[in-house]
């Protein structure tokens, strides 16, 4: 099979401004979840979320960080994006287990939507390590529908966490 070119000129941008906006976010979430760790580790739900949030948009960081690397042919790259996705697909998929036993349907519905962004990346990647640079757009597709669960899913669990400590508070409060 020949080498197919990489169009990274055309990708550069993109990747430049996701993978810059996975680490502001990466960061963002880091500094809220260490703001209620107590909470975050006391719970197998919020520990399931934060997790999987960190390790997806890290994940992304990952991917970005890898296509944008200089020299490389289309087969590089997408088995670069195949072997990171599959690591997060380990994590997500070991997470949701130790989670599963207190978690409700829709924990374990979004993590089924999250299952499929990264499935719809690897076919991507497979298009892409086959000869055909429209597989990224596909693989562009799969990230940026993840975001969709990465951000609402760093905001229920900052709301998980914040009713929470309202709960306990209120609970504290009556006990007084």
């Amino acid at each position: 099979m020949p080498a197919t070119t990489f169009p990274a000129s055309q990708w550069h941008d993109y990747f430049i401004t996701v993978g810059g906006g996975a680490a502001a976010l990466t960061g963002l979430v880091f500094v809220a979840m260490t703001l209620h760790l107590d909470e975050v580790i006391n719970n197998p739900v919020h520990r399931h979320r934060a997790r999987s949030i960190l390790a997806g948009l890290t994940a992304v960081f990952i991917r970005c960080a890898l296509v944008l690397m200089g020299g490389q042919n289309a087969q590089a790259v997408a088995v670069e994006l195949i072997v990171v996705l599959v690591v997060v697909e380990a994590i997500l998929y070991r997470s949701i287990r130790m989670a599963a036993r207190d978690a409700d349907n829709a924990v374990l519905l979004r993590a089924v939507g999250s299952f499929a962004c990264l499935v719809l990346e690897q076919v991507g990647a497979v298009i892409l390590f086959f000869g055909s640079s429209w597989g990224l757009y596909v693989v562009a597709m799969g990230m940026l529908s993840s975001f969709i669960f990465m951000v609402t899913g760093a905001w229920l669990l900052l709301v998980g966490v914040g009713m929470q400590e309202a709960a306990e508070a209120r609970s504290a409060s009556l006990i007084k």
